[in-house]
């Protein structure tokens, strides 16, 4: 029997640490073959040029788009939407999968799903069925419906993407594949590596070794005019503090310019002896440096998905991930900057909390693969209603 051909399209540096353990499931499994496609931000050095993780983890990459229109506006993302559709296009003329993966709910992602089912290709949606704020709502569900095969993380994605009208046979609960990592983690905590010689970073950052924070703030899409006013709430509120801080560069998403121009024009003027700012981890490294953090703070699903595994504590911040299931560990406040003070005072007086297993048991990759080897392949379907 020949091997089913998986292809999987990571657009940007969150999508891989969303798919990895999928990845190499796949890359074991008998009866598949996996093509890697690597497209968008995550070939490019300014968002952490992911591909070159990607490489030094063992992977082949079967193909790479380079689709990413400047401007970081609501226009831009249209157009870089629209690159990525084309290219894909060929992509999969040329490789001709048997199944390709779509991952969850970043904005380009929906160019995965476009040119996949236009051309008759059974589509896989991974992360599918969940609620956020910002254009990830829109862009995971029309995944949704898109796709033919869900791979879903949570029972409440499981039965909001059945009502959706989709075949439940054709619906599985999975986890998701970045608790797989979190898992492993969890079985080997320690910060085995030094941030600072591994991956360098700018700014200074003191004496983080007797407990720091993390920072990963994004823009918000339907927000995207305020983005500098948002971070520049956040900078505020740990420069005060004075706890040593990791801090991470926003993703390449409608506001990002505001975000990471508020970051620019911050350490020039006030030149914060705490707040050091990095490009990109490892996914094990991120995540042993996020279990280790006495917080993290931002508006990133990490704070919501992985860090309720963990049992990090978590200040979440606007409406970003308003609407996703959340866990004790998270404290959920507005863009005032003594809010966002008081909300991290109030976690470092309490410390970690108990894992909460709300997206998965760290099983996920396994199960992936094993559902991609064996379900019927349709690409066609109908409303269940």
């Amino acid at each position: 029997m020949n091997k089913r051909k998986i292809c999987v399209v990571v657009t940007a540096r969150p999508s891989y640490s969303r798919i990895k353990s999928a990845l190499e499931a796949i890359e074991r499994h008998p009866d598949l073959e996996l093509q890697l496609v690597v497209a968008g931000s995550a070939l490019l050095d300014r968002y952490g040029n992911a591909v070159d993780v990607i490489r030094e983890d063992g992977f082949k990459i079967s193909e790479k788009v380079y689709n990413i229109l400047e401007g970081e506006t609501p226009t831009a993302m249209a157009k870089t939407t629209g690159l990525a559709l084309m290219e894909l296009a060929n992509v999969f003329y040329n490789l001709q999968p048997d199944v390709v993966v779509s991952i969850a709910d970043r904005f380009e992602t929906i160019a995965t799903s476009i040119a996949a089912a236009y051309q008759n290709i059974p589509l896989a949606h991974i992360q599918g069925g969940e609620v956020t704020g910002n254009i990830d709502e829109k862009v995971r569900h029309a995944n949704t419906k898109l796709a033919d095969i869900h791979l879903v993380a949570s029972q409440d994605a499981y039965e909001r993407v059945v009502k959706m009208g989709e075949d439940p046979d054709y619906v599985v609960n999975t986890g998701c594949p970045s608790m797989d990592l979190a898992r492993e983690v969890l079985e080997n905590p320690e910060l085995d590596f030094d941030p600072l010689e591994k991956y360098g970073g700018v700014g200074e950052i003191g004496d983080w070794h007797s407990g720091y924070l993390v920072v990963m703030q994004h823009p918000v899409t339907t927000e995207y005019e305020d983005s500098r006013t948002h971070v520049e709430a956040t900078l505020r509120a740990v420069d005060a503090l004075g706890i040593p801080t990791f801090w991470f560069w926003p993703n390449v998403d409608a506001g990002a310019d505001g975000t990471s121009n508020g970051i620019r024009a911050y350490r020039e003027l006030h030149k914060p002896k705490n707040i050091r700012f990095f490009k990109n981890m490892e996914p094990h490294d991120f995540l042993r440096l996020i279990k280790n953090a006495k917080v993290l703070i931002g508006n990133s699903s990490v704070g919501i998905r992985e860090s309720a595994f963990l049992g990090v504590p978590v200040v979440n911040i606007g409406s970003r991930q308003n609407g996703r299931k959340r866990g004790k560990n998270v404290i959920d406040c507005s863009y005032q900057t003594e809010e966002v003070v008081q909300a991290i005072k109030q976690h470092i007086q309490h410390g970690h909390y108990e894992s909460e297993y709300l997206y998965g048991d760290g099983h996920a990759g396994e199960k992936i693969a094993d559902v991609l080897a064996t379900i019927p392949l349709r690409f066609h379907k109908t409303i269940s209603y």
